[in-house]
């Protein structure tokens, strides 16, 4: 499990458009894997990307039962923060500007109302928003094996324009630690935001290359 102030990473962004406030939304939801969430904001903490996040009532039980955090602590690691029913939230809005969002990690019941459209929560409703004004929504979802409805709402998301972005470990960079598969895997969830986390082993790049036989 990630430490308190564990080591941070410098964040360099390619998608910052100096007219474009650099948010980006994070939702938590009640998957297992909350630690995702919290080390996401950790690496953000103190960059130029202002973090908005929601969490969901799950989240708060699993976090107990997952690491040493009290809600407390993850709400102070976010720039900005929502309750899970205030849909009159900024983020709710798609006048309000953001990069887009990332849940992490993501259930399958919030996949399943992202999925329909059924925006209950201020998550679902915020990654609502997020598909609607073609923003980029990023889903770490945390579930396995998976069944035919899991399925069909991954790729009901797709075809919406969202990307499923499942945790999972990339032995090329040869991990020493849990932490370090969490930071790799964090670290490609946010490629897709154009917002590159230095020191992160990469294929082709110093640490990722193959080995002469």
């Amino acid at each position: 499990m990630t430490q308190r102030g564990g080591d941070r990473r410098k964040i360099s962004s390619a998608n910052v458009h100096p007219h474009v406030p650099a948010r980006l939304i994070v939702g938590i939801s009640g998957a297992s894997g909350v630690v995702f969430g919290v080390r996401l904001l950790e690496l953000l903490r103190g960059t130029m990307i202002e973090t908005h996040l929601v969490m969901s009532r799950s989240a708060a039980v699993t976090l107990a039962y997952e690491t040493s955090y009290k809600v407390k602590d993850v709400l102070a690691l976010a720039d900005r923060h929502y309750a899970s029913d205030d849909m009159a939230a900024p983020i709710s809005s798609g006048s309000y500007l953001t990069l887009g969002m990332i849940v992490a990690p993501c259930s399958v019941k919030s996949l399943a109302e992202i999925a329909s459209g059924v925006t209950t929560t201020l998550l679902a409703r915020a990654a609502d928003v997020t598909l609607k004004e073609r923003r980029r929504l990023v889903l770490m979802v945390r579930e396995t094996p998976l069944h035919a409805g899991h399925l069909k709402n991954m790729l009901a998301v797709t075809e919406m324009g969202g990307v499923i972005a499942p945790p999972v470990p990339a032995m090329y960079a040869g991990p020493k630690s849990l932490q370090d598969v969490i930071d790799h895997n964090l670290a490609r969830a946010l490629d897709l935001f154009g917002i590159h986390l230095e020191g992160v082993q990469r294929w082709g790049e110093d640490g990722g290359r193959r080995k002469k036989r």
